[in-house]
């Protein structure tokens, strides 16, 4: 396993203040006059309660919207904050202590049963006939606040709430080469061939400790409802094999298409489609319309022609193709983006044409040797941020992606398309921007004696166009100069131009490419039998999470609704393991049930 795919699971971690209303009090007295004096200060730790913003979910699974087949999946959600799930409690005024159940839970509800979300006030929780326990509010919450809740019957919640002994092995803090996120997971798997939709909802305050020493949530009478609030939820639906990770990562490359529009059968047309080009309108000074040749920074390969001429207007970089009567309008229209990404951007053009001045100051003053005054000497080094700004244009930062990809047929939908950079186009683009400022041919020339201290080494990427970057925000990509995978290139930027369209710049020529999830991101999965309903887990040594199973638990049935039994699993896990269930952790089970990394290679 590579130190990429290194991941550590914990089982939980604890805020160092949880959420709730505090006072601090500083006391002082003076010997002098003996005569104490102390001050009492409250304040307030507002963690989220009744709603979560969307920045703090960084990803679910299965994908919003997905199709595959995940009928042997646990689903869960990611939490960008580590400590979330355990910020709160979920007995009240506070009452576990340890390592304490988290106060989140996914549901998940098959079309049939998922109960429609309303948004009340937090004054109006407790209203109606759904059974809600009533609420303190803390310093910074009003009751006129709005919360999304819903009311699931009595019966279907005991079926699907783990108890409170599961519910510490269903959330657990993961930890890989990005920043830590903490993981909540869902007890029951979903239902092939059929909508699925999983809340996350709060289970604050709802269990209570009974006289005979057990703790119990809270569910009411039979037939009774229970509101709930919900978080967050997404919807997904099993019933497409193919529309798995691996199984859409390997379908990218099916069609083996290059970045390029097909031949046109004409020969003069040929020659230009085969080298990237495409057929854009032309709009001309004089007012005459047009077609001409463009072709953007992608290429069919890498390609460098070495410096440019540093030009005063784009029409200079026009170029006539008399053979087929069109112009290649490419590096103009280069050259002229770079002008106006750097005009639109204030702080860069006003630091640019101040550096200009200065510059022209300082040269005027070195041929001057009889300068009659000691004046201190002129600092004219290009600024640290413009140069920045520069170096960003030249990754092809900022570029709108109809520069990039002209014409949406050389990117169809499910696709991916490797590509080399054009650096004289880009040499034009970074040259565009630093125009600002060059009035005379002589601006022009100076330029040319001075040119920007930019390296423009080959680069080379691809671009992926699915349903995979909006599905997989964790996807990772890994590139290499060689097909054995042994010389990895660096990334001078990966970015998602739109929710579906990833562009990975590479510094070299790009042999291979490896497709895979996070590991921070990877589910958890059971083996269900044929008839589904039973399962069983294949097992690995302890602490190694890619390590090939050596045993496996005994065969166990599935609860009602295809739950899975936490509790008989993780005892299935010690037994088969040799060890003691009380020492057997969250991220113990967590290292168990999670399925190894999917590799997709693509060799370029």
């Amino acid at each position: 396993m590579s130190e990429s795919d290194r991941v550590i699971f914990s089982g939980y971690r604890r805020p160092s203040l949880e959420s709730g209303d505090y006072e601090i009090g500083v006391s002082q007295q003076v010997s002098l006059d003996g005569v104490p004096f102390g001050v009492t200060r409250a304040f307030t730790v507002s963690g989220d309660r009744f709603t979560l913003p969307p920045s703090a979910i960084r990803e679910v699974f299965p994908p919003a919207g997905s199709l595959g087949d995940h009928s042997d999946v646990l689903p869960h959600i990611v939490l960008d904050r580590p400590t979330l799930p355990w910020e709160r409690d979920v007995l009240p005024h506070g009452g576990s202590s340890g390592d304490r159940p988290p106060w989140l839970a996914l549901l998940v509800f098959s079309a049939d049963e998922s109960p429609v979300p309303a948004v009340v006030t937090l004054g109006a929780l407790g209203a109606g006939p759904a059974l809600f326990p009533a609420v303190t509010l803390e310093r910074h919450q009003a009751a006129g606040d709005q919360a999304t809740v819903i009311d699931v019957p009595s019966e279907l919640l005991r079926t699907l709430l783990p108890s409170y002994d599961e519910l510490r092995h269903l959330a657990h803090v993961r930890s890989g080469d990005g920043p830590d996120a903490a993981l909540v997971v869902a007890g029951r798997l979903p239902a092939p061939g059929v909508s699925t939709v999983v809340h996350l909802v709060s289970l604050e305050g709802r269990f209570s400790v009974t006289a005979d020493g057990r703790t119990e949530f809270g569910f009411g009478d039979p037939g009774s409802l229970v509101r709930l609030v919900t978080l967050a939820n997404w919807r997904f639906a099993c019933v497409d094999e193919s529309q798995t990770f691996s199984r859409m990562v390997y379908d990218l490359g099916s069609d083996r298409g290059t970045f390029r529009l097909p031949r046109s059968g004409e020969p003069r047309a040929d020659a230009f489609l085969d080298q990237g080009f495409v057929p854009a309108r032309h709009h001309l000074r004089q007012g005459a319309r047009g077609v001409a040749w463009y072709r953007g920074p992608l290429t069919t390969g890498p390609m460098d022609g070495g410096p440019v001429t540093p030009v005063r207007d784009p029409d200079a970089l026009l170029r006539f193709h008399p053979e087929v009567g069109m112009f290649d309008v490419g590096y103009a229209a280069a050259w002229q983006l770079g002008r106006l990404l750097v005009l639109s951007s204030g702080d860069t053009a006003t630091g640019l044409y101040r550096w200009r001045r200065r510059r022209a100051q300082s040269r005027r003053r070195r041929e001057r040797d009889d300068y009659p005054l000691a004046v201190p000497d002129i600092d004219d080094a290009l600024p640290r941020g413009v140069l920045d700004w520069l170096a960003a244009l030249a990754r092809l930062e900022g570029v709108p992606l109809a520069y990039l990809v002209p014409d949406e047929r050389l990117l169809p939908v499910e696709t991916i398309r490797f590509f080399g950079v054009d650096q004289q186009w880009v040499r034009h683009l970074v040259d565009g921007a630093y125009s600002v400022g060059r009035l005379s041919r002589a601006d022009a020339e100076l330029d040319a004696a001075d040119p920007l201290p930019l390296a423009y080494t080959p680069v080379t990427g691809a671009l992926i166009r699915s349903d995979i970057v909006s599905g997989y925000p964790g996807l990772l990509v890994d590139a290499y100069a060689d097909a054995a995978g042994t010389r990895p290139l660096p990334s001078p930027r990966t970015a998602r131009l739109t929710p579906d369209i990833l562009l990975c710049l590479f510094d070299g020529v790009l042999a291979r490419l490896d497709l895979h999830r996070s590991p921070e991101s990877r589910h958890f999965a059971v083996e269900l039998s044929e008839d589904e309903k039973s399962f069983t887990k294949a097992l690995r040594p302890a602490g190694d999470d890619d390590a090939p199973a050596t045993s496996r638990t005994r065969r166990l049935p599935l609860g009602p609704l295809r739950t899975v039994p936490v509790g008989g699993l993780v005892s299935a896990m010690c037994d088969a393991l040799g060890v003691v269930m009380e020492e057997f952790t969250a991220g113990d089970f967590a290292v168990q049930m999670v399925e190894t990394s999917e590799r997709v290679t693509f060799l370029a």
